[in-house]
């Protein structure tokens, strides 16, 4: 009876539920919150506004707290068990925007233990000193919650603490005093995590007494400088260290009896020599290394690759390594991660198969590499910006981990493979030797983010359906494969989706229609369609489409008629130049800062409501019909206005005066137009001019002297306009410091030439300038033009070389000598001092300008000897001694025996080759030779047709496409060079040989 009563109780204790409350030691239910902390939690969180500033793949935890539930069971929150004392808060990516406020209720929940406020937006707010306050915190996380000011001392009262990390806040410091406090005080610190916060003023000795517990250390990006401490490399424990972008970062690397844990190192960007052999064979635990853009002690080849057996990571990009690819690497079963982009490694990728053929290589050093086996487990493989050659072999596409593939700016070749698994996110195979068709295994990535093939040789019909599946692409850049074409069928028009489409580059690719799958992607950022063959007008179904976060339009180089009214409010930048718009000019949106509608045929006034564009940039209205004034209220958008191109118009009036102090006029080209009055003076405030056009106008006064202390001017023209008297001497003691180019030509300017302003031009004085590389003026957005008179004609330079330094001061009527000072200017591509009546001996200083390639002193009063030391001008292509008084033999040798008739003619005083009459020891004449060109016909497509006499053109021009420069290619003669690459233009005239008319 006692045996069934004593079931019989267990039955009845066993079937009741447990009770929440319950103090039961092995009670593992939610505990109970206490009342006033969960109002503090709700008062806290209530404090912010919601913002989607971050967009977080997790549930935002705020979204479940409720007042009157139990807070130890909303999401984010964990309480004691058995006190039920809010210990721990996970408030990360959700959404709350605003400042902390140094009373919050945060700080009353004095049992916190663990705080994690990642990823939210406090608008800049420091942090409290108040954080100082939780005695049994162990770990903070701050990351990217956008907290500024100066780091609290009084976090280094968190004894407890374990994991730190306030990465990823920009506008926080950390002075050297609340750092040596951490160190000091935080013993029990594991993890440290301080990623681009500003620590410029820390001395990184600070660190030298960091915990001997700490495993992780991160200071990417912090601004440190100065000698790292050796010590840190032997903490016991330390596993992850990384110092990354601290660009004046040095060090010590140990080199023997390391013994060390570290599995991950990164020093990219920093100073420190590394010698790589010793470096791999102390660090025999390790799996990750980030050494990017650094300095390296030994061979330019890093033979020590082949024993990173256990490397799991490995970067080595931008270090320009040479010699064959290592393709050991691809041998170790564990690689994830590799990237070694920006280096100079040749070869071809292996062909492996799935039987893993064996592939041999060898490196600089003779060593046998070999490849045995697919890296299956690849999901970064970076190798862009090498010397690659070869196809892109078929194990490649067959990779299932493979999530980023970059390839560009090798010299591949032949064609696209298929596709074989979903996995890719980024494609990137641009700037290489790729033809054939778009595979049509592209459509099975569908987790495809980003996809860039541009600059190759595909062609083909591409159906535009085949992206139909593609849901996920954010970025699609196929531009500049113009053999490529794209195919709408209507009827699946509805099909053709891209949702979060944010950028889009069909430039070059001969399409003859907007696409139709742009009528899903109202989150486009970008749109390049711009080289194609779209005409007509935007159609309506793409005017109607929401896309208010376009920022960026390309239409550029097509043959839109019409362009009416774009209702995207947000748009940035549009580039409408080169089609064939017409009517009046079309006011971009508000917030426009770059605009040009530049070669099309529009015509009417620039209306004022272009003066409304408050963050105007550029504006190039240039080459149009437009007429009637320049508004006044243009020179008051000079405060942000950088370039202002209104150049071959039919403008008239005056230049608007209201150039304010602050000016950023960059650029201000006005060449071409029916302006008349003076140059403004308070262009003196315009301190960043670089370029100055005013040619070929009806502007009048004296030489605009007073700009002389522009100090960064490099382009004056003033060519063809009614500017008169002397030039006048300096004022300043370094005149146009930086002048390269300047055209007074076909103007009545008189007097003599200055020797003092030639003297200070510094910028003609350095040859050497530049020489590192092409470089041209403007910037990413506009790119400066010029037409200057070069070897005869006149020529359009698309582009502005910065080493490119010319001087015409043609067509006046200037007196006296040529100055011994222009002998300095050993920069000097041009000089053209014809047509003026100049007098006395040419200066054997002229011998100096070593870069000359023309010379043009025609039409003066020359006299004397042609000075011997000319013969030297190895660059000579064109030279023009013609109508003057010169006398005695002609120099011989190099460039002068290349020279006709033409060069020396009416100058009855000379004698000896190639003129007919000899000197008094001439045997005879020798024929020039039958390489020199003489004449040619010039016929364009606008059915002009001129003809240019090229005099004392020789084999010497050879020598100056030595320079850099770049073939003209519009047509006969074939020797005629712009300079400056860019494209063909057809507006190349003949210079007039009398001062009389207006030049181009």
């Amino acid at each position: 009876m006692e045996r069934v009563l004593l079931l019989l109780i267990c039955f009845l204790l066993l079937s009741q539920p447990i009770n929440c409350s319950s103090s039961f030691s092995f009670n593992s239910s939610t505990p109970l919150c206490h009342s006033h902390q969960s109002s503090a939690l709700l008062h806290f969180r209530n404090s912010f506004s919601a913002s989607d500033l971050y967009f977080c793949y997790d549930y935002p935890p705020k979204n479940s707290w409720k007042m009157g539930t139990n807070c130890c069971g909303w999401d984010g929150v964990t309480c004691d068990t058995m006190t039920g004392h809010v210990i721990a808060v996970d408030l990360s990516c959700s959404g709350l925007y605003g400042p902390i406020h140094p009373n919050t209720t945060l700080f009353s929940l004095r049992h916190l233990q663990r705080l994690n406020l990642a990823y939210n937006y406090f608008n800049d707010s420091t942090i409290s000193s108040k954080f100082g306050g939780f005695a049994n915190m162990t770990h903070l996380n701050l990351t990217e919650s956008s907290v500024a000011g100066n780091f609290p001392s009084e976090i280094s009262n968190l004894s407890k603490l374990v994991s730190l990390d306030l990465s990823l806040n920009f506008y926080m410091r950390i002075e050297t005093p609340s750092l040596k406090r951490l160190v000091q005080n935080l013993t029990h610190l594991t993890e440290l995590v301080l990623d681009d916060v500003n620590m410029s003023s820390v001395p990184p000795n600070s660190f030298m007494n960091l915990s001997s517990s700490l495993t992780s250390l991160r200071l990417y990006h912090c601004g440190l400088k100065g000698r790292f401490p050796d010590n840190i490399f032997h903490l016991p424990n330390l596993q992850l260290l990384d110092v990354s972008y601290n660009y004046n970062l040095t060090g010590s690397l140990p080199t023997h009896n390391w013994s060390t844990p570290l599995k991950s190192l990164g020093l990219s960007r920093t100073k420190f020599p590394i010698n790589l052999p010793n470096l791999i064979s102390n660090l025999k635990s390790l799996k990750e290394l980030y050494l990017s853009n650094c300095s390296f002690i030994g061979s330019s080849y890093p033979t020590f690759l082949s024993n990173l057996t256990q490397i799991t990571s490995l970067d080595l990009s931008y270090n320009y390594f040479g010699g064959q690819f290592p393709w050991s690497l691809l041998n170790n079963a564990g690689l994830t991660r590799l990237r070694l982009s920006g280096n100079n490694f040749i070869g071809q990728l292996p062909n492996l198969s799935t039987n893993w053929t064996q592939v041999s290589s060898s490196n600089s050093s003779s060593n046998s590499e070999s490849v045995s086996q697919i890296p299956s487990k690849l999901i970064y493989l970076l190798l862009s910006q090498n010397l690659l050659n070869g196809t892109i072999p078929s194990w490649l596409y067959d990779i299932p981990s493979l999530q980023d593939l970059s390839l560009e700016d090798n010299q591949l070749t032949g064609h696209i493979g298929e596709f074989q698994h979903d996995s890719l996110r980024f494609l990137d195979l641009s700037n290489n030797n790729l033809h054939g068709h778009l595979p049509i295994s592209i459509a099975k990535l569908v987790s495809l983010l980003y996809l860039r093939i541009s600059f190759n040789n595909l062609s083909g019909s591409v159906e535009q359906n085949i992206f139909t599946k593609l849901k996920s692409l954010e970025q699609v850049d196929l531009s500049h494969n113009p053999l490529l074409s794209f195919h709408t069928y209507s009827y699946n028009i509805a099909d053709y989706t891209l949702p979060k489409l944010q950028y889009l580059s069909l430039s070059s690719c001969n399409i003859s229609e907007f696409p139709h799958f742009l009528k899903s992607t109202e989150n486009l950022n970008s749109l390049d369609l711009s080289n194609n063959q779209i005409n007509g007008s935007i159609p309506t179904w793409l005017l109607e489409v929401k896309m208010d976060s376009l920022y960026y339009l390309n239409l550029s180089y097509n043959s839109l008629a019409r362009i009416g009214h774009l209702p995207w409010k947000n748009l940035q930048f549009l580039d409408l130049r080169s089609n064939l718009l017409e009517g009046p000019l079309p006011v971009p949106p508000l917030y426009t800062y770059f605009f040009s509608v530049s070669r099309n045929n529009l015509t009417g006034e620039i209306p004022l409501l272009i003066c409304n564009l408050s963050s105007l940039q550029y504006l190039d209205l240039s080459y149009n019909h437009l007429s009637n004034m320049i508004p006044p209220c243009l020179g008051n958008l000079s405060n942000h206005l950088i370039d202002l191109d209104l150049q071959s118009n039919n403008l008239h009036g005056t230049i608007p005066s209201t150039f304010a102090k602050g000016c950023y006029l960059r650029s201000l080209k006005l060449n071409g137009n029916q302006l008349e009055g003076s140059l403004p003076q308070s262009l003196v405030h315009c301190k960043k001019l670089e370029v100055l056009d005013f040619g070929n106008n009806k502007i009048n006064g004296t030489f605009p002297l007073w700009l002389e202390n522009l100090p960064k001017l490099q382009v004056l023209i003033l060519r063809s306009n009614n500017f008169h008297g002397a030039i006048g001497n300096p004022k300043y003691k370094f005149p146009f410091p930086n002048l390269r180019i300047i055209d007074l030509s076909h103007n009545e300017f008189h007097g003599l030439l200055p020797t003092n302003f030639f003297k200070y031009l510094k910028a003609m004085k350095n040859s050497n300038a530049d020489k590192g590389g092409l470089k041209y003026m403007g910037d990413r957005y506009y790119q400066d033009s010029v037409i200057v008179a070069m070897k005869g004609i006149f020529i359009e330079l698309v582009k502005i070389q910065s080493l490119f330094t010319t001087i015409d001061f043609s067509n006046n009527d200037f007196k006296g000598e040529i100055p011994k000072a222009i002998g300095e200017l050993q920069s000097l591509k041009g000089l053209n001092f014809s047509h003026n009546n100049l007098t006395g001996h040419m200066p054997p200083s002229l011998g100096k300008l070593t870069n000359l390639e023309w010379l043009d002193l025609s039409s003066n009063k020359l006299e004397g000897e042609i000075p011997v030391q000319l013969v030297d001008l190895t660059s000579l292509a064109v030279l023009n001694l013609s109508e003057n008084y010169l006398s005695g033999q002609i120099p011989q040798g190099k460039q002068f025996n290349t020279f006709t008739n033409d060069s020396y003619k009416e100058n009855h005083g000379l004698c000896g080759f190639p003129m007919t009459n000899a000197c008094g020891n001439d045997e005879g004449q020798q024929p020039p030779p039958s390489s020199t060109i003489q004449e040619d016909d010039f016929e364009f497509e606008n059915g002009f047709h001129w003809k240019v006499v090229l005099l004392g053109y020789g084999v010497g021009f050879m020598f100056g496409l030595g320079l850099g420069y770049l073939v003209f290619s519009s047509g006969k003669p074939i020797w005629l060079v712009n300079i400056f690459y860019g494209e063909q233009d057809d507006k190349v005239r003949r210079s007039k040989k009398n001062a009389c008319g207006r030049t181009p």
